[in-house]
Order: structure tokens, then sequence, then C-alpha cells
């Protein structure tokens, strides 16, 4: 029998993500390190070509791959900060050779807008600014969908559980079968209560409960388990949902 090294390497990758879940030592490490580095704002460190990312370097990488895997033709993102997040999903399109980013945001900052604009990715992005749990929204948003046959969904913007669990239940819609519906800061549950202060969301009070809310009365959606185990460190745990009908 003739060897595949690349079939053998990939086999023994889904090995050991599957060892990770049972790996109590690595998983507590990395436990550990989520909660004393979402505490150290650990996450602002990072940039994606010029512009703050505010993410997890880990998710990052995630993101890249579903985004290689699905070469989606449209990526709708709630929640611009910096725009970060807007220029790396459009520099990975600009790689891939197709698609456009949609942004959307109660407020767009006119310095970031203009960082944005000036950017060489922004020929692949667009912006609407708003509120993205109003109906009016997701109108707007409609006619960027028109004749996208693959469409990521990313949830990143105020991170309440109603307002999450409302996002859910206007974008799902848009996510076609076999692609993601991403939310982060899902690790809020995880953390010890009290320990983001200044903050409208708490334990019992953000995306992972909006997330396990929405999996209740939605069978069109599963949480893909593997990339929690492979990567460990995340701000969303629970939070890569695939569409698998």
């Amino acid at each position: 029998m003739i060897s595949d090294p690349i079939r053998e390497f990939e086999e023994e990758r889904v090995k050991l993500i599957e060892d990770n879940a049972r790996n109590t030592a690595l998983k507590e490490a990395a436990n550990q390190f989520n909660e004393l580095s979402n505490k150290a704002k650990y996450s602002y460190n990072f940039s994606w070509m010029g512009r703050p990312i505010i993410q997890y370097p880990q998710d990052m990488i995630a993101m890249q791959e579903i985004v290689w895997n699905i070469k989606p033709d449209l990526i709708i993102e709630t929640g611009i900060a910096h725009g970060g997040s807007l220029v790396f999903y459009a520099s990975l399109l600009e790689l891939i050779g197709n698609g456009e980013v949609l942004g959307i945001d109660i407020d767009i900052r006119s310095h970031n807008k203009k960082a944005i604009e000036n950017h060489p990715m922004f020929k692949r992005i667009n912006m609407l600014e708003g509120s993205s749990v109003t109906q009016e929204m997701v109108e707007r948003v409609k006619p960027f969908t028109v004749g996208k046959e693959k469409i990521l969904v990313c949830l990143d913007s105020n991170h309440t559980h109603q307002h999450v669990l409302d996002e859910l239940n206007l974008y799902s819609p848009f996510v076609s079968v076999g692609s993601y519906l991403v939310v982060f800061d899902t690790i809020v549950e995880d953390l010890p209560e009290g320990y983001l202060p200044n903050r409208s969301w708490s334990v019992g009070n953000n995306p992972k409960t909006a997330v396990h809310k929405f999996l209740k009365n939605n069978d069109n959606f599963e949480i893909d388990k593997s990339i929690d185990n492979k990567l460990l460190i995340s701000v969303s745990p629970d939070g890569y949902l695939r569409r698998v009908k």
C-alpha cells in the first residue's frame, strides 16, 4: 500500500485535537491563561495590516481556516470598533480572489471610519451604521446578500444575552448551509463573577447564554467542538456554530 503523507498528517492532527478534549492538565492550563489574559486585556495587543483587531491570535487562525475552507462570497460582521477584523477578513478574501465584507455598528467613529476607508483592503468592505438588532437594519443588509451563495456571519457587538440572542435570530437565516455563525466573547460565562468591571454583560448574561438559548429552539446549527478542542485558548468557546441544515 502506497503511503499518503498528507492524509496521514491530517489524520494525526484530527487525533491530536480529539485528545485535547481529554487532556485535563492542558485544559486547566488553558483555562488559567484565558482567565488571566482577559483580565490583562490581552486581545488589545494585536493588529492586522495596521488596524487594531482586538482578537486572540488563536481565534484569528480559526477564522482564517474557516474562511479558506468556506470561501464565502459575503462575510457579515456586527461590531466594527477599529476595523481590524473587517480588514482581516477582507485581506483573506483578497487572497482568495472573491468576496466582500459588510460591517455593522451602531456608532462608527469618524477616525476609525476614515482609517478604514483609506485602507487598501477597503475595496472589499462596506459599512452600515445603526443598531444591528432592528428589522430596519436587516432590510438594509438584505441587498448585500442577493446573489451570494456562501455567507458567513460573525457577531461581535454588544455582548448582553438579549442583544446577542436578537442578533442570532435576525442574522442566522443569512448563513448558508455548511458555513458558520461565529459568536465572539462567549468566554464571559466562564470568567469569575465581576471579572470584567464596568460592563453590562457578566456571568449569566452574555453571548454564551444567548447561544445556548438559541440552540434550544434552532436545530439548523450545532457547536463545532473540534474548533474548541483545537484552540483551547479562545474568547469564543461554544461560539463556533456550523449550519448543518
